[in-house]
């Protein structure tokens, strides 16, 4: 394998790891597809489309060759290496994902779909890489619930506004962050949507709530000013929207966001991994029971190629 730190991959591409538990309490089982092209048995995966994040394009690509449609949980890495034949280099982002609806029908570039026990899939797989990810798949509960956090988009200078700060709207690069964001949020599968109640906070996480048909539902105590004053408050309430039959998306702010994460982090023996936390950015945050197993941050992966 190469290391994407070293080299510059020149084909983009994003997939999963689709999985399913049948019986309840019973082994988890992977799906791998069948390339008659290759001869072989891989994850799901292909090249992003222009103007895709990659995100997008594992939702997007699985549905092509799976005919499942899923949503995505936790980042499980990046694998790059020399595409047989050619002097070009592949780069693959892969995410665990969960079918909600539809069924395998073969199509031009599949024409098998297996379900394997993860435990057992190994040999199964055609290529290193594939199993690379496997591995990252299984150092976590693949139970684990999905909770987003996103830090609301541009608003411009506090000073340059002249009414109270709560009614800031967002600017035009701030609209324009929410564009970006909305699909890439609903890539995950939100089914509830959280806001504290700024207006460019609310404004921020609007067009999610919209597709889905979804109210707001205002979190006061996720405010700078609701933090400030009961910050541990603040840090109960959102863990208590975890939950492993929904997937919530919530919006906060700058002086919310580092403290509240770093607290649930300590809390949980996790160490976090460097983030700015850019206005319009967000977190994928992956929870076991109360315990905060991996956070995953939104940043550049929300560039399109």
């Amino acid at each position: 394998m190469v290391s994407d730190r070293r080299v510059t991959a020149n084909i983009i591409a994003a997939g999963a790891v689709v999985w399913r538990r049948p019986a309840a309490g019973g082994p988890v089982e992977v799906a791998l597809v069948h390339r008659p092209k290759y001869d072989d048995w891989s994850l799901p995966k292909g090249k992003l489309d222009p103007g895709e994040t990659a995100m997008i394009a594992a939702v997007r690509e699985v549905a092509e060759e799976t005919g499942l449609h899923c949503r995505l949980g936790r980042y499980l890495g990046r694998v790059t290496y020399p595409v047989p034949g050619h002097r070009k280099l592949k780069r693959v982002d892969y995410w665990a994902a969960t079918p909600v609806d539809g069924e395998f029908v073969t199509n031009s570039e599949v024409d098998q779909l297996r379900w394997h026990r993860v435990d057992r899939v190994m040999d199964e797989l055609s290529y290193p890489m594939d199993r690379r990810i496997i591995r990252n798949f299984r150092r976590l509960p693949p139970d684990t619930s999905t909770l987003l956090l996103v830090r609301h988009a541009k608003a411009g200078r506090r000073e340059r506004f002249t009414g109270p700060d709560d009614e800031r709207p967002l600017e035009k690069a701030g609209r324009a962050q929410v564009q970006t964001l909305t699909p890439n949020l609903l890539a995950f599968g939100p089914t509830a949507v959280h806001s504290a109640p700024p207006v460019r906070c609310v404004h921020t996480v609007a067009p999610v709530a919209e597709a889905l048909g979804l109210e707001i539902v205002p979190e006061p105590l996720l405010s700078e000013t609701g933090y400030a004053a009961a910050p541990q408050a603040g840090v109960d309430r959102l863990r208590a929207l975890v939950s492993p039959d929904s997937v919530p998306l919530v919006c906060s702010q700058g002086k919310v966001i580092p403290d509240l994460l770093q607290r649930w982090a300590d809390d949980s023996g996790l160490t976090l991994p460097p983030a700015r936390n850019r206005k319009g950015t967000a977190w994928v945050l992956s929870v076991a029971g109360d315990r905060l197993v991996a956070a995953d941050h939104l940043d550049r992966s929300l560039r399109t190629h």
